[in-house]
């Protein structure tokens, strides 16, 4: 089963290509187990590797999940060239002697993907009973597929970073798409902001405290796993669902306090408790490997939670921020780079950006009731006053908000939409050109085609 994202399609309507770059999100869920007990046979022979029947399978299913289409055997005979062509750029990295791929780079890039895969399916454990192997030989199993992958992605990177677009080329794209096939975009904001997280009491450290010693007394000495109790009690909530996994990190990838931890305690072992600042909560944590400066760990976190003094502290605080900006004209983004405790906004002078893609305009309908009711009645360049947010990534806080622009539900068009467009247009000639070069690699790696379209209905009569 290919582990590597969808490669683009052959030959996307330029409509359709428009639609899924800007209103469009993608999905990714593993194949069952059931799934997997098909009869198989080989699709395609590409030098020395092989496209399974399965394969092909899995990635008609993915694709009729994330864009909701229905199967065809046009597209089955489509996924089934794009896996030659991701064969075929994997064969010609694998022959590129100015690439290279460490192991241990491999090994990181892995435990990332299997803690995606065990995110989705539930956990480490239901991730298991999917494929009927353990983490590790469900590791092994990919590893070699995985490494050339990531050779072949790293080709891709360089050539597609040679290939740049003109602003007459993005406008001749965007007038070969037919007038009633343009999609209507929703309305959209752009959104800066400052936020500061309310401190807890030393009541409420005591009682998160209390709770997580409690915790790794269960574990320690009552014989739960750190992956159950995570599940249960971490209040990490990009780790606790896959049993408090971080994976394989670097250890200069860890804040102090973590790193210390994590380089002193023995594999196999949970650390004592120690309490962690930047996310006012406490911490155990499990080694699971070490090697040199990276290690995997599993870790669970218990918050101190605010109390309402807390919160009055970071309403002062925001409000004498705004004041300094409002009545003292101190630039907004310098005053959220040195104010801002939300990292990522921080860095980038408080601008608000999709977590998922990027992209600076933000659906107003997708934006959680705090958000709506923090920029209702605001004016572009106006500043609200600080009030309590869900963030993006789930934390509850208190920011103050500066509406950048509103962009009200419209046609796209050149005008309006130019540098999303771009975006597109520029994809799609990349897109071309890697199209265009990777047919020119099957002139010097052995393809031979064994599935073809009459086969089809024999092959799903016996699935």
């Amino acid at each position: 089963m290919p582990l590597s994202p969808l490669p683009a399609s052959r030959s996307l309507p330029f409509a359709v290509l428009l639609v899924s770059l800007l209103v469009a999100a993608a999905g990714w869920a593993p194949a069952s187990h059931a799934q997997s007990r098909t009869i198989d046979r080989i699709a395609a022979v590409v030098g020395d590797d092989i496209v399974l029947t399965s394969e092909v399978d899995q990635l008609v299913r993915q694709q009729t999940q994330r864009q909701q289409r229905s199967y065809s055997e046009e597209l089955w005979m489509q996924s089934l060239q794009n896996l030659i062509d991701q064969k075929l750029l994997a064969e010609k990295a694998r022959r590129d002697t100015t690439l290279n791929i460490s192991e241990q780079q491999v090994s990181q890039g892995l435990d990332r993907r299997i803690d995606q895969m065990a995110s989705r399916a539930g956990g480490r454990d239901q991730l298991e009973k999917i494929y009927g192997k353990s983490v590790l030989e469900i590791k092994e199993q990919f590893r070699g597929n995985f490494r050339s992958q990531m050779l072949a992605q790293r080709l891709r990177q360089r050539r597609m970073q040679k290939i740049n677009i003109t602003p007459s080329e993005v406008r001749q794209w965007f007038e070969e798409i037919p007038t009633d096939s343009l999609p209507d975009l929703p309305k959209t904001v752009r959104l800066s902001q400052i936020v500061r997280y309310p401190k807890p009491s030393e009541a409420a450290k005591a009682e998160a405290e209390k709770l997580i010693t409690s915790v790794r007394d269960s574990i320690v000495n009552g014989g739960a796993s750190i992956e159950a109790m995570a599940r249960q009690f971490s209040d990490d909530s990009g780790t606790a669902s896959s049993g408090g996994s971080l994976g394989t990190v670097s250890l200069d990838q860890l804040v102090p306090e973590f790193a210390a931890v994590a380089s002193r305690t023995p594999v196999g072992q949970i650390s004592q408790v120690f309490y962690n600042e930047s996310q006012d909560g406490y911490h155990i944590l499990r080694v699971n490997s070490e090697s040199g400066n990276t290690v995997n760990l599993n870790h669970i976190l218990v918050k101190a939670k605010s109390d309402a003094s807390g919160a009055d502290r970071a309403k002062s605080y925001l409000q004498s921020v705004r004041d300094s900006i409002v009545n003292h004209d101190q630039p907004f983004e310098l005053m959220a780079r040195r104010h801002s405790e939300e990292e990522r906004s921080a860095e980038n002078g408080g601008r608000v950006t999709d977590p998922q893609s990027g992209a600076r305009d933000l659906v107003l309908d997708a934006l959680n009731p705090s958000w709506r009711r923090t920029i209702r009645n605001l004016e572009i360049g106006d500043i609200s006053q600080p009030t309590e947010v869900q963030l993006l990534n789930g934390d509850q806080a208190f920011h103050i908000v500066r509406l950048g622009d509103r962009t009200p539900a419209h046609r796209a068009s050149l005008e309006e939409d130019y540098q999303r467009i771009r975006r597109l247009a520029l994809q799609d000639k990349r897109n071309r050109k890697m199209q265009e070069w990777i047919d020119k690699i099957r002139d010097e790696v052995y393809v031979e085609v064994r599935v073809t379209k009459d086969d089809l209905s024999q092959l799903r009569s016996v699935r």
